[in-house]
């Protein structure tokens, strides 16, 4: 089975089938061994047949789990490969006498290299296509001197006045050389250009890499390009380029030190000179954090010189960045902003407005396919005006709304359809397996539920009166359930209503410890007693519980972690 279809098979997770987390302590996890063994041990059952034989399998299963975890070698392992890596005999990073470690640093030096197998076998193609479209007749019509002037036309003149398309290919020689070939055509108003450049990158050492490069367009050119790691905390690039043209030869150079200032920021000190840009010098601070991303400049030199800032605030939780930007400089003034939505996992759509003077009212439109990306900068206006800022800020929002729900939303759903469709497929007997052992496992917790629950409700502890696990419906945490409605929890009963939704009632209170209830943040669907009932879709638990004769509720996602009594939600006092 290739690595997509491996991706979708389900295993057992034998932190959670033990309730301890990751970072667990030999202590907490033979803890967690013997209080689960003795609540399957097969002798504790043995006055049924059927009962002892569904006790032997999950046993054996706990003790599985237990020989894993309290083993430190079989544990690195479980934990960098998981159980795939328990099941392969031979495993080459299996020894001995090395630590936990050093069989996680022997895997991930093994993953590098096949890594760079990989790429040697394979290309990367990169592409860049930049449509340039003139607007400008939307806002502010022009006439020249020889026009007739018509005020009647309904609709404007836009015209694409500039295209360029740039490729590239990289080419794995060697472990340790690179070659791309790359190419670009432009044209603008009218007059086009083009190039072809083929370079060679050598990495020389872990601390640096040389690339040659050489090419025809304008002229042919030759360059040189050095990294050098510096120390730990500082690189040097340098590059130079000879032009050749009919007024001789050109010559530039470039050259970039960087020092990593702390855990976030790192400065940048660029020097260019010669070429077509002129000389300059140019000092930038970059600060990168979970929530922002700040970049400040500041360029003196020949034609220009600027200072600059841009801040971009990260929201992982809608996949979307948000960027602002301000530049002052001898060229004029630009204020730029916008926002970036993630569309897939390789995908992404961006919009931003660019207003500035001289160069009035610009909308950039951006999409990026994996390492393909399609520019369309809009020029609405030469001068800022109020209504083509408003449009362009109003015009992409509106547009992208609609899209999303009237297409992407559709393709996402029948995409996620498809998927869980696939999974269950794939899953079916296991699924089955799942399910039947979850049932069993209820019913041999059914003696040690009944013993806790006395006990709890004795010392006015905690006893979960109903939980509700699946696919729960709107409103799901709000329904109200008696004492006597939840009954002693009956897994195999599904409460009326509710589509996809397994009760667990006996497993949550089996969990209980001295009046606490301690979930982890992982899917709760591989805790003892569960089984997922929809498989690929957004699952939630709800628990409904008692404590010092006060009634509570609490509902939580399915890898949210939790930990019970807590003081939100309460219902009423049963006094």
């Amino acid at each position: 089975m290739d690595e997509e279809g491996e991706s979708i098979l389900l295993e057992d997770n034998y932190y959670q089938l033990l309730n301890v987390s990751k970072t667990a302590s030999t202590d907490e996890i033979n803890s967690a061994y013997r209080r689960f063994s003795r609540m399957f041990h097969p002798d504790k059952h043995s006055t049924d047949s059927k009962k002892q034989k569904w006790a032997e399998q999950i046993f054996n299963k706990v003790k599985e789990a237990y020989e894993v975890l309290s083993d430190s070698h079989k544990r690195a392992i479980y934990d960098t490969l998981g159980k795939r890596g328990l099941d392969v005999d031979g495993w080459e990073v299996i020894f001995r006498t090395r630590t936990p470690k050093e069989i996680r640093d022997e895997y991930e030096r093994l993953k590098r290299e096949r890594e760079e197998r990989r790429l040697q076998q394979t290309a990367n193609p990169r592409g860049i296509i930049t449509l340039s479209i003139n607007a400008t007749d939307m806002f502010a019509k022009y006439y020249d001197q020889y026009e007739i002037l018509d005020d009647t036309a309904l609709i404007p003149n836009i015209e694409v006045s500039g295209m360029t398309i740039q490729q590239s290919i990289d080419a794995p020689v060697t472990l340790r050389n690179t070659m791309t070939l790359s190419g670009n055509i432009s044209t603008q108003n009218g007059n086009g250009t083009g190039s072809v450049n083929v370079s060679n990158r050598h990495l020389s050492s872990e601390k640096g890499w040389t690339e040659v490069e050489c090419g025809i367009g304008n002229g042919p050119l030759l360059g040189l390009k050095v990294f050098r790691t510096l120390s730990r905390l500082m690189f040097l690039n340098c590059g130079t380029v000879l032009q050749f043209s009919s007024r001789g030869i050109v010559p530039s150079f470039v050259s970039t030190m960087a020092l990593q200032l702390d855990a976030h920021s790192v400065g940048y000190l660029t020097y260019r000179a010669g070429g077509q840009s002129g000389s300059s010098m140019t000092s930038m601070y970059v600060r990168d954090s979970d929530k922002y991303h700040t970049n400040t400049a500041l360029q003196i030199g020949n034609p220009h010189s600027f200072i600059s800032f841009n801040v971009m605030r990260k929201l992982p939780q809608f996949d979307m960045k948000l960027r602002l930007a301000l530049k002052f400089g001898t060229f004029g003034a630009l204020v730029e902003y916008g926002a970036e939505k993630k569309v897939s996992q390789n995908s992404s759509v961006s919009a931003a407005v660019m207003v500035g003077v001289p160069t009035g009212v610009v909308l950039k439109l951006k999409w990026s396919c994996s390492s393909q990306t399609i520019v369309v900068p809009m020029h609405l206006c030469d001068e800022v005006m109020p209504s083509p800022v408003f449009y362009a800020t109003v015009v992409p929002l509106v547009s992208w709304l609609v899209l999303k729900k009237m297409v992407l939303d559709p393709i996402v759903k029948e995409r996620q359809e498809r998927e869980r469709q696939r999974s269950m497929e794939a899953n079916f007997e296991r699924l089955q397996e799942m399910q039947q052992q979850a049932r069993a496992t209820v019913e041999l917790m059914r003696e040690t539920y009944s013993r806790i629950k006395n006990d709890e409700e004795k010392k006015k502890g905690l006893v979960i009166l109903q939980a509700l696990y699946g696919k729960l419906p709107a409103g799901a945490d709000s329904h109200e359930v008696s004492t006597d409605e939840a009954g002693d929890g009956d897994q195999a009963e599904t409460p009326q209503g509710y589509s996809e939704v397994i009760e667990v009632t006996i497993p949550l209170q089996c969990l209980v410890k001295d009046s606490r209830l301690e979930l982890l943040e992982a899917s709760k669907s591989e805790l003892p007693g569960f089984y997922d009932p929809c498989v690929s879709d957004d699952k939630h638990l709800t628990i409904k519980y008692s404590y010092h004769n006060n009634l509570y509720i609490c509902t939580i996602t399915d890898q949210q972690a939790v930990v019970l009594p807590r003081n939100n939600h309460r219902i009423k006092n049963r006094s």
